[in-house]
């Protein structure tokens, strides 16, 4: 009796050792590749070819070589949509036109949201208060403010 407990446990063992080993290979394969690896790829693979001589009972099975892939030229994908401004730009911007007064830290609270419907009247924009991609070209010219001529010196 102890030696079919002992033999089943070892078939049991063995079943589950070699299953989780392909489940791990399946896996493996599912995983995508990294552009690294696709580039280091060969560009040729060998496939058996089903000639004459291989119909006729040759064991060994030629192989032919297919066409190398054609290098496909990866460009970057466009941006999924328009610019998104953080608060500290918005508020930035806001400050060098001279329509917010607070201090500048990301937060866009009621402060922030008065200045913007300013700016937004004053640029005849809808006034509603948000950053779309029409208010920000508008007030993206004023992120970066253009430095100021100094003044002639009195000789």
């Amino acid at each position: 009796m102890k030696k079919i407990f002992v033999i089943i446990a070892a078939m049991i063992f063995s079943i589950y050792m070699f299953g989780c080993g392909k489940k791990q290979a399946a896996e493996e394969e599912q995983q995508p590749m990294s552009m690294e690896a696709l580039s280091t790829l060969n560009t040729t693979t060998q496939t058996p070819a089903t000639s004459e001589a291989a119909k006729a009972g040759e064991s060994k099975p030629q192989m032919m070589q297919t066409p190398p892939l054609a290098a496909a030229k990866l460009e970057p994908l466009p941006p999924a949509g328009p610019y998104k401004p953080t608060g500290i730009e918005i508020q930035t911007a806001l400050k060098n036109a001279n329509f917010y007064t607070g201090t500048v830290d990301g937060k866009i609270g009621s402060m922030t949201k008065k200045a913007i419907e300013a700016f937004q009247k004053a640029n005849n924009l809808k006034a509603d208060g948000k950053v779309g991609p029409k208010t920000w070209a508008a007030l993206s010219k004023y992120l970066n403010p253009a430095p100021s001529t100094p003044a002639k010196k009195k000789r």
